[in-house]
């Protein structure tokens, strides 16, 4: 909504509640920010060889929506501060990827693979960080 917040209240202090906040809005969407018709090609683009997994991933970002990729932009270099400033947060790589991927990318209807399908949620999210130079420039 158009509300304006005032993020130094004192309610806001407990950084779990912006956080839960943020992921309950990618959670809540209609559709994934990784929509559901590329789920599979997500996880078939971290399947395969190391060398060819970014170019992979960034021309499947380039298939979806403009809103989408504009918006993964924004998170992902978010999200990357976030683990730029690990000493004091704790958060690497793997623990945002863990934290996100579920969120982010997910399957229109869930399978008995839900343990393996978290594996590559968590692994595209952590390429996505590690590679965000050169999947959407500087």
């Amino acid at each position: 909504s158009d509300e304006k917040l005032d993020l130094n209240d004192s309610k806001w202090e407990d950084i779990h509640v912006i956080t839960g906040a943020l992921k309950m809005f990618f959670r809540e969407l209609p559709e994934p920010l990784f929509t559901y018709n590329h789920f599979n090609d997500f996880v078939n683009a971290i399947k395969q060889e190391p060398r060819h997994r970014v170019h992979a991933v960034k021309d499947l970002i380039k298939q979806l929506p403009k809103p989408n990729q504009d918006t993964m932009q924004v998170l992902f270099r978010h999200l990357k501060r976030v683990v730029e400033n690990g000493e004091k947060n704790r958060m690497t790589y793997q623990s945002v990827a863990i934290v996100f991927g579920p969120t982010l990318l997910k399957p229109e209807k869930e399978t008995g693979n839900i343990a393996v399908h978290t594996v590559y949620q968590n692994q595209i999210v952590e390429l996505i960080l590690l590679e965000l130079n050169s999947i959407f420039g500087r």
